[in-house]
């Protein structure tokens, strides 16, 4: 009995670390593409914050000069 249980725990085992090693194998990924991404996200973030600051000093200044 003992015997039986111990070669299905090896077989669980084995498929299931078998199933781990694979992925991991195919997951890898190039350094500068990530760095690439990030400084296009920086610049288009930036970008969108310096429109954004455009287009509310704009509206500020209409709307003073309408009040006033």
């Amino acid at each position: 009995m003992k015997n039986t249980i111990s070669t299905v725990k090896n077989k669980i085992s084995a498929k299931l670390f078998n199933g781990i090693d694979k992925t991991i194998d195919s997951k890898s990924t190039d350094v500068n593409i990530l760095l690439n991404r990030v400084r296009l996200n920086q610049k288009s973030e930036s970008r969108k914050k310096i429109y954004f600051s455009t287009a509310a000093s704009t509206a500020l200044i209409l709307f003073g000069f309408l009040i006033f």
